[in-house]
């Protein structure tokens, strides 16, 4: 009968305690999504400043007054603005008690100065400013990072080129301006056609860099949506369309599509102001420009876009890039041109396997803007 008892009771013991794990992991999980209260990190930060005080009164070669500004700091990052004012009371309660404890500051080291009162206000001022700022977007610091690292992982998900048959290789690069990591240029491509036609829309919108990602997130989604769910040529029209209803300040973008038979190799290529594709033949070695007719995105209502047509044939190359890659302040375009497809003809015999991120190495290594590089290759 005890050893029942005694079983039983282990049971509930492991049951409870298997509770309490999934109810800690739980809130854990929950604060850093944002979702949870602030109130564990109040009570710690709280828990901290008397902390803080006993050791500059005890140990005063070991703590300054000055280090009340850690709980600060944290708070501004941690808590809401109204737990922020709490810990702010109680931080400045304890400045208070330092100074009657320890004495004026003219009597020596190691005291609250007038120094530490302004550092320590100053610091609870700017972070009071960040959790007013976090609390009217809505979004807490622990949530907006994890956010933001989506919205980059969606774009390049979506700008993910499809596979394509044996025969052919594609590749792409895709450098934002200054480093950052979200860019005006983004691709969408599709296979449409139950797999036979390729579909590749490379957009430059105006703007670099962050100020411009924002705008390139929606019309990357906009634009994956209708790709392919339209004819080819209502693809740009439809764009414009819905570039047009935005009413961006800068609501402009250019853009050129390409349609590729993966069979025969024909292809089309519309143009909505964007620069010329190249084409390298291998017959020949020449690059020759391609490039379709029309004006550019969220300009006017009633845009027409007549496509330029063209064959790749095997060993072929097709290029497409966006303007960052060819032009800056002290180059025109024809010249950037000149010396992309110059530096591209060294892959014709080396094979063109990361060609597309080399180049832009090459050619536009430093340049303070977002630059975009498409490869599309059919095999000797």
């Amino acid at each position: 009968m005890a050893g029942a008892r005694m079983e039983t009771l282990m049971a509930r013991t492991r049951m409870l305690s298997h509770r309490a794990r999934t109810a800690l992991r739980k809130s854990a999980v929950d604060y850093f999504r944002g979702d949870a209260s602030d109130w564990l990190a109040f009570v710690g930060l709280l828990l901290t400043v008397p902390a803080i005080a006993c050791g500059t009164i005890m140990l005063p070669v070991w703590f300054s007054p000055s280090a009340l500004v850690l709980p600060i700091v944290a708070g501004g990052l941690l808590l809401r603005p109204a737990s922020l004012l709490a810990l702010y009371a109680a931080s400045a309660a304890a400045l208070i008690v330092e100074a009657l404890v320890l004495g004026p500051y003219t009597l020596g080291p190691a005291r609250v100065t007038p120094g530490t009162v302004l550092v320590v206000a100053a610091c609870g001022f700017f972070g009071l400013v960040i959790a007013q700022f976090r609390s009217r977007v809505g979004v807490p610091w622990r949530r907006g990072g994890t956010m933001l690292f989506d919205l980059r992982e969606r774009i390049r998900v979506q700008s993910k080129l499809p596979s394509l048959p044996r025969g052919w290789h594609r590749e792409m690069a895709l450098r934002p301006a200054g480093g950052q990591s979200f860019s005006g240029d983004f691709v969408v491509a599709a296979r449409t056609n139950g797999g036979r036609t390729l579909e590749v829309v490379l957009t430059d919108v105006s703007g670099k860099g962050m100020e411009a990602g924002s705008r390139a997130l929606l019309l990357s989604g906009a634009f994956g949506g209708l790709l392919g769910a339209l004819p080819p040529h209502g693809f740009l029209p439809a764009a414009n369309g819905y570039l047009l209803r935005q009413d961006w300040d800068e609501g402009f973008a250019t853009s050129i599509h390409l349609v590729l038979d993966l069979e025969t190799g024909d292809y089309e290529l519309l143009s909505a102001g964007h620069l010329p594709a190249l084409q390298l033949s291998a017959g020949t070695g020449r690059w020759q420009e391609k490039s379709g007719e029309g004006p550019l995105l969220g300009v006017y209502d009633g845009a027409e876009f007549e496509p330029a047509r063209g064959n790749l044939r095997r060993g072929d190359v097709l290029m497409l890039f966006t303007d960052g890659l060819v032009e800056t302040a002290d180059r025109d375009i024809s010249e950037g041109i000149d010396r992309l497809t110059g530096e591209a003809d060294r892959y014709v015999a080396a094979g063109w396997d990361g060609a597309a991120w080399h180049l832009i190495e090459k050619v536009a290594k430093d340049v303070n803007d977002d630059r975009a590089l498409l490869l599309i290759r059919r095999s000797p």
